[in-house]
């Protein structure tokens, strides 16, 4: 247990090691939901514009 403890303390740096771990984990799952947000609202412009285009062609 105490193997632990010193691996989580890392010599008494642990504390700003795992808050910079847990903020870089933040920022890209932070990234990933924006990436993926996005990538949606682009893929439904381009079914806007597909549908666009075949609704002119018809004519």
């Amino acid at each position: 247990m105490a193997e632990v403890e010193a691996f989580l303390g890392m010599e008494g740096y642990g504390s700003f090691i795992w808050a910079a771990y847990l903020l870089a984990t933040l920022i890209l799952v932070g990234l990933l939901a924006q990436s993926r947000r996005v990538l949606r609202k682009r893929e439904a412009l381009l079914l806007r514009l597909r549908s666009m285009r075949r609704g002119n062609s018809d004519d």
